[in-house]
C-alpha cells in the first residue's frame, strides 16, 4: 500500500509562480543578491512519552534520526507540536491531555527544527500557565514559537526571518478549541485567532505587509477526514488573496490533497509525523517541501514518510 501511496506522492509535484512575488519590483542588484530557499512544513508533532513510550527507551532523538538529515539540509522546518513542553501539571478536564518532555527541545533542534507552532487544541492542555511556561521553554531553547502567546497580540505576531535575501514570516492559527476558552485575548494568554476569520486575515495582512514570503500555519478541519471542508478551500483562498503565500494544514491525522490557487500551494492536511502508529493508513504520511528559486518561482511537493513505529517517521 504504501510503495502505491508513495508513486501517488510522487506525482503530486508540481512547478508554481508567485503571481505577485517582490522580487519583481526589486532592482536588479536586490534580485542577484537572493538566494534560492528551501522550506519544509510538518503535521502534527507529539514529544510526550506517555503517548510515545519509545522515547524512554530510545531517547528524543529517535523522533528525527529516521529523515536522513532532511530538516538539516533545509533553510526553515516548521512544526505543529501537539502538546505543552512544560513541567506544569495542570490538565484541563477533557478526554485526553498531552504534555510535552522539555528535555525534548535540544534534540528536535539537533534534527533541524527551526519553528515550533503551538496553534493546537493541545497547546492548552496544562492551562494557560502551562502554555505560557511552553512558550518560554521553545524561545529557551532556541526555537521560534507562533501562534500562541501570553495575549491576543502575541499569539497573532508573525516570527520572521531574514534568510538568503529574502524575508520570511510564519503565522500560526488555531481554529480547533478545546476547550472553547483556550483562544488569546487581549489580556488573556491562549492560542491564535480561533474562529474570528477577520482576525486571521489582519495577522496575515500584517505579515505580508513587512515580508517577502508568508507561510500560515493552521489547525483545522475534521479529523480523519480524507479531503477538507468547503469552507476551508474558502478561507485558504482568502488568505491567500491577503497576501498568504503557501499554507501549511494539521489536525486531521491524515494527508488530505494538496492544491494550488493563484499560484500558491496549500496543504490542507499533512497528516502526523512524530505520533503512534495507529493504523496502516494514518501511518503513511509527508512532509511538505516548498523551493522558492532566486526569481521567486516556488516549486512544492510531498515527500513521502512512513511512521514505522511509535514516534519514529522514516522518509
Amino acid at each position: 500500500m504504501l510503495s502505491a501511496w508513495t508513486r501517488t506522492v510522487a506525482r503530486v509535484s508540481v512547478a508554481l509562480t508567485l503571481a505577485s512575488c517582490v522580487a519583481a519590483s526589486m532592482p536588479t542588484a536586490d534580485r542577484v543578491a537572493r538566494g534560492t530557499l528551501v522550506i519544509h512544513g510538518t503535521g502534527d508533532v507529539s514529544l510526550d512519552p506517555s503517548q510515545i513510550p519509545a522515547f524512554r527507551t530510545h531517547g528524543y532523538d529517535w523522533a528525527w534520526s529516521g529523515l536522513g538529515g532532511l530538516f538539516d539540509r533545509d533553510d526553515l522546518t516548521m512544526v505543529n507540536l501537539e502538546c505543552p513542553v512544560t513541567d506544569i501539571v495542570d490538565p484541563e478536564p477533557k478526554a485526553f491531555t498531552f504534555r510535552c518532555d522539555p528535555r525534548a527541545l535540544p534534540a528536535a533542534r539537533r534534527g533541524g527544527v527551526d519553528v515550533v507552532s503551538q496553534a493546537n487544541n493541545h497547546a492548552y492542555d496544562q492551562g494557560p500557565a502551562g502554555l505560557v511556561d511552553s512558550l518560554d521553554a521553545i524561545r529557551a531553547a532556541g526555537l521560534a514559537s507562533v501562534g500562541a502567546g501570553a495575549d491576543e497580540s502575541e499569539a497573532l505576531r508573525a516570527a520572521r526571518f531574514e534568510i538568503r535575501g529574502w524575508t520570511v514570516a510564519v503565522v500560526g492559527i488555531d481554529q480547533v478549541l478545546d476547550p472553547l476558552d483556550q483562544v488569546a485575548r487581549p489580556n488573556k494568554p491562549g492560542t491564535a485567532g480561533g474562529h474570528d476569520f477577520q482576525l486571521v486575515l489582519r495577522a496575515v495582512r500584517d505579515a505580508a505587509a513587512t515580508s517577502d514570503l508568508v507561510f500560515v500555519m493552521i489547525h483545522w478541519g475534521v479529523e480523519l477526514e480524507a479531503r477538507p471542508r468547503p469552507y476551508q478551500v474558502r478561507q485558504a483562498h482568502r488568505m491567500i488573496d491577503e497576501g498568504a503565500d503557501v499554507i501549511f494544514g494539521s489536525h486531521p491525522h491524515v494527508l488530505q490533497p494538496m492544491e494550488t490557487y493563484r499560484g500558491r500551494p496549500i496543504f490542507y492536511s499533512l497528516g502526523n509525523l512524530v505520533w503512534p502508529r495507529i493504523s496502516e493508513d494514518a501511518s503513511a504520511t509527508a512532509v511538505a517541501e516548498v523551493t522558492v528559486a532566486t526569481d521567486g518561482r516556488i516549486h512544492a511537493r510531498m515527500v513521502p514518510i512512513e511512521i514505522v513505529s511509535d514516534g519514529h517517521p522514516v522518509v
